[in-house]
């Protein structure tokens, strides 16, 4: 197993670290107020760029 030579300092452990984040999802409103992933047809009213997909909530 390797040893290391030196201790890793906080600025190279940041760097190996700084893809490690969580990735926050984007978010748009829809014309009824609710909360709908971009591009996506929207889960309360069902929705998509101003046109009716679903017909459960018509």
């Amino acid at each position: 197993m390797a040893v290391s030579q030196a201790k890793k300092s906080k600025s190279k452990k940041g760097m190996r670290r700084s893809h490690h984040r969580v990735a926050v999802p984007t978010v748009v409103f829809c014309q009824c107020g609710e909360a709908a992933l971009p591009h996506r047809v929207c889960a309360a009213c069902g929705t998509y760029n101003g046109r009716q997909m679903t017909k459960e909530n018509a």
